[in-house]
C-alpha cells in the first residue's frame, strides 16, 4: 500500500462522510483494508493539510499559486474545440496534442461532477457519476469558453 494511495483514500473518506477524530478515520481506513498507526495517520493529516472543523476533518482551502490563477480557464479557452456528453461521460475535443493539459487542469479543480479523466492526444474523457452531473459539468466547461 503506497502513501499516495492511502492519502487518496483518506481524502475520499473525509469528502464522503463526517469524520471527527483520528480514531474514526483509522476505523474507516481499516474497513477499507488499510491499516495505519496513529503516528502515520497524524503525519498524513498534516501532509494533506486537513483541518478539523465543526463537521469533522476537511480539506483546507488553499489559494491557487500566483502563476496558475485560472489554469482550467486558460486551458479550456486555448485548447478546447468541442464538448459533448454520452451518458455519464463528457467528451472534450482539443487541439492535437493538448488533451493532457486540459485533463490535468480538470483533475486539479476537483469538481464534484467529475470522478476522473482520461486523456489521449486530442480527446479527454471525463467521467461523471451520472448523466445529470455530466450535463452540469459540460455546462461549466462551456461557460469557461464564453
Amino acid at each position: 500500500m503506497t502513501k499516495t494511495y492511502r492519502h487518496g483514500q483518506i481524502l475520499n473518506l473525509i469528502r464522503s462522510q463526517s469524520i471527527r477524530t483520528q480514531e474514526e478515520l483509522a476505523q474507516a481506513l481499516h474497513k477499507s483494508g488499510i491499516e495505519v498507526t496513529q503516528v502515520t495517520l497524524s503525519r498524513d493529516i498534516h501532509e494533506l493539510g486537513l483541518v478539523k472543523g465543526p463537521q469533522g476533518y476537511q480539506v483546507q482551502e488553499r489559494a491557487a499559486p500566483p502563476e496558475e490563477p485560472a489554469a482550467l480557464g486558460r486551458a479550456v479557452a486555448e485548447f478546447v474545440r468541442d464538448v459533448k456528453t454520452a451518458q455519464n461521460v463528457i467528451i472534450i475535443k482539443t487541439a492535437s496534442g493538448h488533451a493532457q493539459p486540459v485533463a490535468v487542469a480538470l483533475d486539479r479543480e476537483a469538481w464534484p461532477e467529475i470522478a476522473g479523466t482520461i486523456a489521449g492526444d486530442d480527446t479527454v474523457f471525463a467521467v461523471a457519476p451520472d448523466s445529470r452531473l455530466a450535463l452540469k459539468a459540460r455546462e461549466k466547461i462551456l461557460a469557461l469558453l464564453r
